[in-house]
């Protein structure tokens, strides 16, 4: 899978997110790819927050592809592959040792921070992000 990513995190996977099959439960996977997109907007040297910006996800489509388990090292690489004018795409891919495990492609839309009503992405926050690329193949 080819994909450029801007991001990565690793995330190593404790006892209490694994369930009877010995593999990741499922729900916990969005809560990867938030602490992924969190440690992401830590490394911009603009304070986003700042800007009255803050975002929502609005849909989520992920694919699994296999299992991680107890004590796995989950990679998870991400970038923006679609900017709108008040939404955009972080498209995520989790692998271990190389072997795929999860894509997902998440919609966030920009808010209003403090109010959650729709506003066009701050030029900023674009620069954060930094430009679309392609999604993996």
């Amino acid at each position: 899978m080819s994909f450029d990513s801007q991001f990565t995190h690793h995330i190593p996977v404790r006892y209490g997110e694994i369930d009877q099959q010995g593999v990741v439960f499922n729900a916990h996977y969005l809560g990867f790819i938030d602490d992924t997109f969190e440690r992401w907007t830590h490394t911009f040297e603009t304070d986003v927050r700042a800007l009255g910006w803050d975002m929502m996800l609005k849909k989520l489509d992920m694919e699994w592809h296999g299992p991680a388990g107890y004590r796995d090292v989950i990679q998870f690489d991400c970038a923006i592959t679609r900017w709108g004018g008040s939404s955009f795409e972080i498209t995520y891919v989790a692998t271990v040792d190389g072997r795929p495990i999860v894509t997902a492609v998440v919609l966030y839309v920009s808010v209003t921070l403090g109010e959650n009503s729709p506003m066009q992405t701050p030029d900023e926050v674009r620069a954060a992000f930094g430009p679309a690329v392609a999604a993996p193949s």
